[in-house]
């Protein structure tokens, strides 16, 4: 069986879609990892922005893009 992608602490973008608002994207952490409900595993996450919480599918999450680090002259 396979396992969450994304682990608790980790922080993911939430690409917002159906009846999210678009100004639910964002940045956000994983609080808990929860159950498949058959359209793959679901996850609680917080908006590093607002605080915002909510319920999300594994499918509406992407690994946080990572920024280049400044380059020292």
């Amino acid at each position: 069986m396979e396992k969450h992608r994304y682990e608790v602490g980790e922080t993911v973008e939430f690409t917002a879609g159906g009846s999210y608002p678009p100004a639910a994207r964002g940045r956000y952490t994983v609080l808990k990892q929860l159950p498949s409900e058959g359209q793959g595993y679901q996850y609680r996450v917080k908006n590093l922005a607002d605080g915002h919480e909510r319920m999300v599918r594994e499918g509406q999450l992407s690994p946080e893009e990572q920024q280049p680090a400044a380059q020292a002259s």
